[in-house]
């Protein structure tokens, strides 16, 4: 029996209230088949396969709504995260504004973590305040990649998912390189065969 998947990655959606809930919902129900739904306190989960370099990934993708009254709670939901995608609204300077509270807060509670800054709703310039050279400007000093996304329109939405996709798979392949390397540094490391150990006094 062939397996579902060679990876499973926990994504996290974070941002102000209303702008992840209208991405993450948008994308799932009607782009992709939706898999399993779950809702709970202040947290949609939702699982979706996506097919990245041959390989097959499976996601769990949490929508955390960015609501304050549940902010005790998000952080149990960091847990065990792969992937962050940080939301905010192109029509709402202060969405943007908080994008800097919320980068501080992965920090605080993810070691090691790939994040990706999105900005939604951008399918209408006449209402556009957050301009893309100022967010570029400012994903540049982050050291974070930016997409500029309309779930309304289904504009460049798969391609952020499998942007992070790809990226949380990269990294865990290069840990895995890591570790056989440092497994492999121990061995040769280890006792020499054929020396003996000389005596002291």
């Amino acid at each position: 029996m062939a397996r579902e998947y060679d990876h499973l990655f926990k994504l996290l959606i974070i941002g102000d209230s209303g702008i992840v809930i209208q991405l993450s919902l948008h994308y799932l129900l009607f782009q992709f088949i939706l898999g399993n739904y779950i809702t709970t306190i202040g947290v949609d989960f939702k699982i979706r396969t996506l097919e990245i370099d041959g390989e097959k990934v499976k996601l769990q993708i949490w929508d955390t709504a960015g609501q304050e009254r549940f902010r005790t709670i998000t952080s149990t939901y960091y847990r065990g995260t792969h992937g962050v995608i940080v939301v905010y609204d192109v029509t709402n300077g202060e969405s943007f504004a908080n994008v800097k509270r919320w980068l501080h807060e992965i920090e605080q509670n993810c070691d090691m973590v790939k994040r990706i800054l999105v900005g939604n709703k951008n399918d209408d310039p006449e209402r556009k305040i957050v301009l893309t050279e100022d967010a570029q400007r400012f994903a540049d000093q982050m050291n974070i990649k930016l997409f500029e996304t309309s779930a309304k329109e289904n504009i460049n939405v798969e391609e952020m998912f499998n942007e992070i996709t790809r990226m949380v798979l990269q990294s865990k392949k290069e840990s895995k390189e890591r570790q056989q390397q440092g497994n492999e540094s121990t061995i040769r490391l280890g006792k020499v065969p054929g020396k003996r150990r000389m005596k002291c006094c």
